[in-house]
């Protein structure tokens, strides 16, 4: 069995998440989807609009996704490739390069973004509303 990894905070869902986490799970069979908690957002200077619980349940309802754990700091990418035997990980290209470092432990693939959307655009049309 293949197992992929990813990673995100996931607010705001939408159909660029959506396109990222189903080309990741392409790539095996097993996808795991490690979410920033509310806490570790916070110590990365970001508010999610969006509590975890209810991020990690819309992330349930998805099909492909095998498997929702929670991000609680920088450094546990690699305890958690090696404690769900990951294969490979699969991160947006904003990250380019940044998790080369891992590819001892297993391929590392970095996919564009879907254009034309992203939270950071549904934050700030939200804001311009108000």
């Amino acid at each position: 069995m293949t197992t992929v990894i990813t990673y995100g905070t996931f607010d705001l869902f939408h159909f660029g998440h959506l396109e990222l986490l189903k080309r990741a799970a392409a790539y095996g069979d097993r996808l795991i989807v490690v979410l920033s908690t509310d806490e570790f957002n916070l110590q990365k200077n970001k508010i999610s609009r969006q509590p975890y619980d209810l991020r990690k349940q819309n992330l349930e309802c998805i099909k492909f996704v095998s498997l929702v754990i929670p991000e609680n700091n920088w450094e546990q990418k690699e305890n958690d490739i090696k404690t769900h035997h990951v294969n490979t990980l699969v991160m947006g290209d904003d990250w380019n390069g940044k998790f080369d470092y891992l590819m001892p432990l297993c391929k590392v693939i970095y996919l564009p973004r879907t254009p034309g959307i992203s939270s950071s655009i549904l934050k700030e049309i939200e804001n311009n509303k108000s």
